[in-house]
């Protein structure tokens, strides 16, 4: 990840609330064949003072990953989205990206299948428990327990980190909140989460 001052940040709260926001992942592993990649979803274990995520893949990513064996890259990929030259009024400028991203690197540990029941388990009450009428694994344990073989859970406590948030940090105050204005209401490049992680990183008021 490029090195910039103005926007990189060293903050372990920040990353675990850009994973908590941004769960679905993109996994990366070097492996004897070359480089792999899989997507899937993470959940942050609450309550520890370092990064762990826990998940599962869908075997034979686990063969394909070399999970266990080395090193891999998870990247978290938040709020992003283009920021137009206009916005910044009649300054010699060029169009830019905005956007916050981390760079997770670890062993993953594969969980055992106790482990690997509960954090399925986990995951689905994680993300279903919102819905109105949920639909856990644990109220349907029978149909679960007959895909649960084709998983493979894992953890991954981070042993390093590379975040960077790129939100107009080097501009004014005046051209921070036109981008936010733009961002929040705009006609062509409306994301009102950028224009919210730019307000949280600037201080920009509505």
């Amino acid at each position: 990840m490029r090195y910039t001052p103005h926007y990189v940040t060293k903050d372990a709260d920040e990353v675990k609330k850009l994973i908590r926001e941004n769960p679905w992942a993109t996994i990366v592993a070097n492996t004897a064949k070359g480089l792999v990649a899989s997507h899937y979803p993470v959940l942050l274990e609450e309550g520890r003072d370092d990064i762990s995520i826990v998940s599962h893949v869908g075997r034979p990513d686990d063969r394909a990953l070399e999970l266990g064996t080395a090193e891999v890259l998870v990247i978290i990929q938040g709020a992003h989205g283009y920021v137009s030259p206009g916005w910044y009024g009649d300054i010699p400028s060029v169009p830019t990206w905005n956007h916050s991203t981390a760079h997770l690197y670890g062993v993953p540990e594969i969980l055992s299948d106790e482990e690997n029941w509960r954090v399925l388990d986990e995951l689905v009450e994680h993300f279903e428990g919102r819905m109105p009428h949920p639909k856990l694994l644990k109220d349907n344990e029978e149909y679960g327990r007959s895909i649960f073989d084709g998983t493979v859970g894992f953890r991954v406590v981070v042993t390093r980190f590379e975040a960077r948030r790129k939100l107009s940090q080097d501009k004014s105050a005046e051209i921070q909140r036109t981008i936010v204005e733009e961002l929040d209401h705009g006609a062509n490049y409306a994301h009102p989460q950028l224009a919210e992680d730019m307000r949280r990183a600037n201080g920009v008021t509505k």
